[in-house]
């Protein structure tokens, strides 16, 4: 009897092992024979909900009701990742739909394409993004036959997901709520008309990240909405040589993915600012918010919807932000008004750094000479790596880029420092002698009310 009861519970454990064995469905994962001989289009649905955030269930395409575990009152989040050319499971999968269902109570759909978007013809994928397009078109007009409504769908498309999502957007009349393009996919798409890509008619909000547009993204807008990381090229901490192997030519592209998951983290949020050009950006000459009303300039990432109404009205705008080379990526943003009283006019560069209790921020401004000119006040943006809650101390160094030359003096009548957020904040010093590549630190005062 206690053998028999023994061998029950056994029976009993493998049974729950394979029961969850099944329900837990796991990403198709290929490999490189795959992509030599190419793949074509299967599709699997995998559904995330707070209840089962680690396990993601199949969802059969034919039979909704199957799954009462699938809400439709709820909204939908669809994620599409893009090109596999090895058939490898992209490794931030798990960690997207982590982030996502803790900012929001979503169905979060990971949408399976492996087979099809594994081959080493990187334009036979791109092919096959109508065929999948298609099958996730049918599968959503199944929800809507179950009650799910396109305005609370959300697309995230990667890459050549990005444009994925376009397609089905496009068949469904952009009623999909929103469709957001992580750095979509440029060669095969660029100078195409809008019915083969992605574009704002696609949905009711349409927002695009970029961050690869001199190789594997796209460059133009595309969106109501773009944003251009760091200028949508060379982002902080990927390869800067080929000698880094195949990251070299993935870094930036994949870039976009962990910035998104940056912003859906809960602590921070990366301001954007509406610029014709990144130069201009640079500059300081677009931080004015004022068309986005008490709401200041939007941010970037999935807390944009906010700013729907407006920027749907605006039609396409083209945004610009800086980031860090390291998760969450954000940086704080100040203005820096430097008054000189020295004869002639003074060319370089500025590094600031801002000091709290063993704190150091740090902003190097220096994608062009600044000209400094006597008792003319002039502007510069500064951008730090970390946001110092109260600055205890100042350093500043002034430098030429001339190297061997003699050493200039920059003398300071006045610096002032302003906090982009916290305007009330300005901080000065007067009456400062910087000498060329030396770095001077001081104690920084309230700013006093007078023209310097």
């Amino acid at each position: 009897m206690f053998l028999w009861n023994y061998l029950t519970g056994l029976l009993l454990i493998a049974a729950q092992i394979c029961k969850a064995a099944h329900i837990c469905d796991k990403l198709t994962k290929l490999n490189i024979g795959h992509a030599f001989l190419g793949t074509s289009v299967q599709v699997k649905f995998r559904l995330f909900t707070r209840e089962n955030a680690t396990c993601g269930t199949l969802l059969s395409d034919t039979d909704l009701s199957a799954h009462p575990q699938f809400n439709l009152s709820r909204s939908t989040t669809f994620i599409i990742h893009g090109y596999r050319p090895t058939g490898s499971i992209p490794r931030w999968l798990d960690l997207i739909v982590e982030l996502l269902l803790a900012k929001t109570d979503t169905n979060a759909i990971v949408m399976d394409w492996n087979h099809g978007a594994t081959n080493l013809n990187y334009f036979k994928v791109a092919e096959n993004t109508q065929e999948a397009a298609a099958k996730l078109t049918a599968f959503i007009e199944r929800m809507q036959e179950h009650g799910a409504s396109l305005s609370s769908i959300h697309l995230i498309g990667i890459s050549l997901g990005a444009h994925l999502s376009g397609f089905v957007g496009a068949e469904l009349n952009g009623a999909i709520g929103r469709i957001t393009g992580l750095d979509p996919a440029g060669p095969h798409y660029t100078g195409t008309a809008p019915e083969l890509r992605l574009d704002p008619t696609d949905a009711q909000f349409v927002d695009v990240l970029h961050t690869d547009i001199d190789s594997l993204g796209y460059r133009e807008p595309l969106g109501h909405i773009d944003f251009y990381a760091n200028g949508g090229t060379d982002q902080p901490g990927c390869p800067k040589t080929i000698f880094s192997g195949s990251y070299y030519f993935k870094c930036d592209h994949q870039r976009s993915v962990f910035l998104f998951l940056g912003s859906l983290n809960q602590t921070c949020s990366i301001r954007t600012f509406p610029c014709s050009s990144y130069s201009d950006f640079l500059d300081g000459n677009c931080l004015s918010c004022e068309q986005f009303g008490a709401a200041g300039c939007p941010v970037f990432g999935y807390d944009v919807a906010q700013w729907k109404d407006t920027l749907v009205g605006l039609n396409q705008t083209k945004v610009f932000f800086t980031t860090n080379p390291w998760f969450p990526f954000w940086t704080t943003g100040y203005t820096v008004d430097v008054v000189i009283w020295n004869t002639n006019i003074q060319s370089g560069y500025m590094t600031i750094k801002l000091h709290h209790n063993g704190t150091e921020a740090v902003a190097t401004i220096d994608h062009k000479s600044s000209q400094f000119e006597k008792y003319t006040e002039t502007k510069l943006f500064a951008q730090f790596d970390k946001d110092i809650e109260s600055v205890n101390k100042m350093s500043v160094k002034f430098s030429t880029g001339i190297g061997l030359k003699p050493k200039y003096k920059l003398r300071v009548l006045r610096i002032r420092l302003t906090h982009l957020e916290l305007k009330k904040t300005a901080l000065c010093r007067y009456d400062l002698l910087l000498e060329a590549n030396t770095e001077v630190t001081f104690r920084p005062i309230p700013c006093e009310e007078s023209n310097f």
